[in-house]
């Protein structure tokens, strides 16, 4: 059993923290609620005020005498001229002892709902909370975008691009491939980061972001023009991601490309930066009428 938990730790490095979380969250929880019944079970009678608790005096049975009214005054003297006799007077009553009201039939005071509610939201953010933290904490899981992505053999890729009619688009890596001249490689050796550069020498492709270096919209290819062309400010950029016009700031973000054993494998955790304007490697110009800003055919 050690040795598994101890393999845990290692593969994830993070899991001490997260489960220090899980437990900080729920001794906090434990702590609130306690407090709160505590608190409930000191307040369920309420508390009375100075002024209260000095009015509050205890009646004394004994001395109440009864109170005669007008009317009664009124008869009794009635009678006393018509030689009636005495007049029964009313009798004062017996008081009922205080018996207290059951728990169970008084149900709960508005202090302990409102109590209960404040700890209820209380509890109910500090746990939103904590599961913010802890996914945020979690490890991510292995594949897709901001990963390592297998792509394909060379020469299955280069058959790809040719059906797509120059390009390619990897979903998984939210990317555009395509085919980079060998022509090309001298002035690109002096532009490029290297593990762009790999990729164009060893597998003559480049993989380009597909988010516009504007103001992100995602670009899409222009097969009458063969450029890149960005739907939401005119962006122009040609098939290998450098800037021909438009307001972008540079060429097309790109990633950098491993080859091993004629497969390819695109590293998306680190995106590079387009070339700067003016960046013209392939001297290639527009193939013929734009998609943006022109009709195409």
């Amino acid at each position: 059993m050690t040795l598994i938990f101890g393999a845990i730790v290692a593969e994830t490095p993070m899991l001490p923290v997260v489960l220090g979380g899980i437990v900080l969250v729920l001794l906090v929880l434990a702590g609130l609620v306690g407090a709160a019944k505590r608190r409930d079970t000191q307040d369920a009678t309420g508390i009375l005020s100075r002024e209260t608790v000095k009015r509050d005096q205890p009646i004394d049975a004994a001395a109440l005498e009864p109170v005669t009214t007008g009317k009664e005054i009124e008869r009794i003297a009635a009678l006393e001229r018509s030689g009636g006799g005495a007049v029964a007077t009313a009798t004062k009553p017996d008081l009922a002892p205080f018996v207290p009201p059951d728990p169970d039939v008084l149900g709960v005071t508005r202090r302990q709902f409102l109590n209960r509610s404040i700890v209820a939201f209380f509890a109910f953010g500090l746990s939103m909370f904590g599961v913010q933290v802890i996914a945020f904490l979690w490890p991510q899981p292995k594949g897709g975008f901001g990963s390592k992505i297998n792509i394909g053999k060379i020469d299955d890729i280069h058959q790809k691009i040719t059906a797509g009619s120059g390009y390619l688009y990897v979903a998984e890596g939210r990317m555009w491939v395509t085919a980079y001249p060998d022509a090309a490689l001298d002035k690109a050796k002096a532009v490029y980061q290297a593990p762009v550069y790999k990729g164009m020498k060893e597998a003559g492709i480049v993989a380009l972001y597909q988010k516009c270096p504007h103001l992100g919209c995602r670009v899409p290819s222009c097969v009458s023009s063969q450029w890149f062309e960005c739907p939401c400010h005119g962006s122009q950029y040609n098939q290998v991601g450098e800037k021909k016009g438009g307001p972008a700031p540079r060429g097309m973000d790109r990633f950098g490309v491993e080859v091993s054993g004629g497969s390819v494998t695109i590293d998306t955790g680190t995106v590079f930066q387009g070339p700067p304007v003016g960046t013209n490697t392939t001297g290639q110009e527009a193939e013929g009428p734009h998609c943006v800003g022109g009709a195409a055919h």
